[in-house]
């Protein structure tokens, strides 16, 4: 294990090292006291784990990620509606390739003055809660926005509960501007035009992730296969001592 660590410790430095080199913002990159968190791109093949993810937050989560009480049903309903094709789905694993936290950015176009029409974004997380408290809600939001700026999106519109004081946090630390309506708040942010340093650092954060999940991959399938092995040596040493008998 002290191997895969220096491997994913050594991965890390190289995505500072490399956004530095893309002429990152100040706001996009982390500080010597962050975690690169690496962050997936999911895709419809991860329906499996987005599912176990959403039906794994309990009664309370779902009310906080969803705006209801959402059963079952309603989990499976949602997922099954994902498009994959025209919004961002993010989800952040552990080195067991559970998923811990992900985001739906979701991208349409509404209607300005006149004809003309602007892309607009509407942002949503949930985050397990064995992985509370590490800034993930955050970091997704981020690499989100990140997003939206390159789509030239206009605005990222964010529906929460007026106690999901996380979410809140998150939009308000971001610059939004608020409204409150009752139980529910209204959280807008005018989202900054994307630039070649914004693309490059999207490009550089995609590939930082996808090689972190090859190596949790590559790793998770090393000790399967040490496992299976094990069993087999068992049960080669099972027989020769029932056959000694």
């Amino acid at each position: 294990m002290e191997l895969v660590k220096t491997l994913v410790n050594s991965l890390a430095v190289k995505g500072r090292k490399l956004l530095r080199f893309a002429g990152v913002p100040f706001d996009l990159e982390p500080s010597e006291h962050d975690v690169l968190v690496p962050i997936c791109h999911l895709r419809s093949y991860n329906l499996p784990e987005i599912q176990k993810h959403l039906l794994s937050l309990n009664a309370r989560d779902r009310y906080l990620r969803f705006g209801y009480a959402a059963t079952d049903e309603h989990i499976t309903q949602y997922v099954q509606s994902l498009n994959f094709e025209h919004d961002e789905i993010y989800g952040i694993f552990n080195r067991d390739l559970h998923l811990l936290a992900m985001a739906h950015l979701a991208i349409y176009e509404q209607a300005n003055s006149g004809e003309n029409k602007q892309i607009c974004a509407e942002f949503g997380v949930s985050v397990h809660g064995s992985a509370r408290g590490r800034g993930y809600g955050h970091q997704l939001f981020k690499r989100a926005l990140m997003h939206a700026r390159n789509a030239n999106a206009s605005t990222i519109l964010i529906h929460a509960l007026s106690e999901n004081a996380p979410m809140l946090k998150i939009a308000r630390k971001a610059g939004a501007t608020l409204e409150r309506d009752g139980g529910e708040t209204q959280a807008l942010l005018k989202v900054p035009k994307g630039n070649l340093k914004t693309r490059m650092v999207e490009l550089f954060t995609d590939q930082y992730a996808q090689t972190n999940y090859s190596i949790k991959e590559d790793v998770k399938n090393f000790w399967h296969f040490l496992t299976q092995v094990q069993e087999i040596r068992q049960g080669v040493r099972a027989g020769r001592h029932q056959s000694a008998e």
